[in-house]
């Protein structure tokens, strides 16, 4: 959430968010419009469609386990440079 948005605005939408999906798995499991729509405001959707992705791989590829080191990450959507 913080890349290119301002920490108070991220302090705002943060614990709303974390509300929402507590778990990878309850992230994995939303729709990608009501990821879309917890994230509305936040600007740079992409972000959202990429954090949607990599919980979907994170639970469904990699049975809820997240990577342990750097190239496992950057397998992740959304992850690397």
């Amino acid at each position: 959430m913080l890349q290119q948005t301002q920490v108070p605005r991220v302090l705002d939408y943060y614990p709303r968010f974390l509300r929402r999906y507590p778990s990878v798995e309850a992230l994995a499991a939303a729709s990608p419009a009501r990821v879309r729509e917890a994230w509305d405001g936040l600007g740079y959707y992409a972000r959202a469609r990429n954090l949607h992705a990599a919980a979907r791989a994170v639970v469904r590829e990699r049975r809820g386990r997240f990577p342990r080191t750097r190239e496992e990450a950057e397998g992740l959507p959304g992850v690397g440079r």
